[in-house]
């Protein structure tokens, strides 16, 4: 029987994080079970640092908040972690068992990572050492593998679609060609969605490496009608056939998270338009505008629902799994199947080409839909 549980949110914030912080807290309350989070997610975790949440003031009013009030971190891998010694060396220390023996001295029975492919392939390796995990996936790409869209998402589609539709106005009234950069480096989502909401006439995601011809004969035939201006989203992992995506280096400890950004994928496209078309082209990186702020409605909503699920599933004892949504319903997964082939234990990163990442596929109706509507997708 649950008695005390913990929380901890890891990886970049989004909108949402809060609404699930506040479901377990107040679905632990009704049943009468003690809630706490841990301060910075897995940093936290290590150095056992945490604030109780049931019946307290900090948790109060959080619905409509954007971040977390738990904090989070990211590039934090309990299995390598930075340790700085005394005499200002640093070396790299598996801190696992130091987690695991911190629950257990906490008395916590159950511990729940809001997170995304990074976040719960830890979780997963911490299951498999004894913590009783319980996932909630969480990322503004919607890119967690066995779950039909992740928490955050929707805001970030979004802020990306009003952006669209102050950018057609400027677009418009000056004939111009106007790009719009957002998040999603392995997976278009963001992209796609945004694009059909805010009425662009190209979308260039990762999954599919675009000509820049064919985008240019597209924006050309628009010309040709009349339409002396258009509206480009560019997914920051966009990248021409046969080329590398637009990427540098962070200058991020690579033993302790991902050390390669992305960048310069708009800026890229919005040149080659106006070389190629003569348009003057500008480039707008939309960046963690993304991720902060108020969620939507829908993310309120979903973020409730998943929380509230998932200290569900820990009262019925299922550990070591993912709180997902399949067709339509929620339900959950073994975190082994979220890992994929990413199997090692304690591996440094997700995001690999192990990982079980979700793509768009072509075959989705999103794509189908973009082509429809005459949406340039680059191919």
């Amino acid at each position: 029987m649950l008695k005390r549980v913990a929380i901890l949110a890891n990886g970049g914030d989004v909108a949402g994080l809060n609404p699930v912080i506040r479901a377990i807290k107040r679905t632990a309350e009704e049943n009468k079970i003690e809630c706490y989070g841990f301060i910075d997610g897995y940093k936290g975790l290590v150095e056992n640092k945490f604030i109780r949440l049931d019946h307290q003031p900090i948790a109060n009013g959080i619905l409509p908040r954007g971040g977390s009030i738990i904090g989070s971190s990211t590039n934090t891998i309990v299995f390598n972690y930075k340790v700085t010694n005394p005499d200002g060396s640093v070396e790299y220390k598996d801190l696992s068992d130091l987690c695991v023996q911190n629950m257990m001295n906490d008395r916590f029975d159950c511990l729940f990572t809001l997170g995304g492919d990074s976040t719960q392939k830890s979780a997963r390796d911490l299951y498999i050492k004894g913590i009783n995990v319980i996932g909630v996936p969480k990322t503004i790409d919607n890119d967690v593998m066995c779950t039909e869209i992740t928490f955050g998402n929707n805001t970030a589609v979004s802020v990306a679609a009003e952006a669209l539709d102050r950018l057609h106005t400027t677009a418009e009234t000056h004939h111009r060609i106007m790009c719009l950069e957002v998040m999603g480096r392995y997976a278009g989502w963001i992209a796609l969605e945004s694009a059909i909401a805010g009425g662009a006439d190209v979308a260039l995601i990762p999954e599919i490496p675009y000509d820049i011809n064919k985008v240019v004969d597209s924006i050309k035939r628009r010309i040709a009608r009349g339409k002396q201006f258009s509206v480009v989203v560019v997914s920051e992992g966009a990248k021409e056939k046969n080329k590398e995506a637009s990427t540098y280096n962070a200058d991020i400890d690579s033993k302790t998270g991902i050390s390669v950004k992305f960048a310069g994928a708009g800026d890229k496209v919005a040149k080659q338009l106006q070389d190629l078309i003569g348009l003057e082209s500008r480039c707008t990186t939309l960046g963690y505008m993304q991720r902060g702020g108020t969620p939507t409605a829908y993310d309120r909503v979903l973020s409730t629902k998943y929380g509230a699920k998932a200290m569900e599933f820990a009262m019925e004892g299922k550990f070591g799994i993912l709180t997902v949504i399949k067709n339509g319903k929620l339900d959950y997964v073994p975190l082994e199947e979220v890992v994929g082939n990413n199997k090692e234990l304690g591996a440094v990163e997700g995001g690999t080409e192990d990982s079980n990442i979700r793509y768009v596929t072509m075959d989705h109706e999103l794509v189908k839909t973009a082509r429809d509507i005459g949406i340039c997708l680059g191919d």
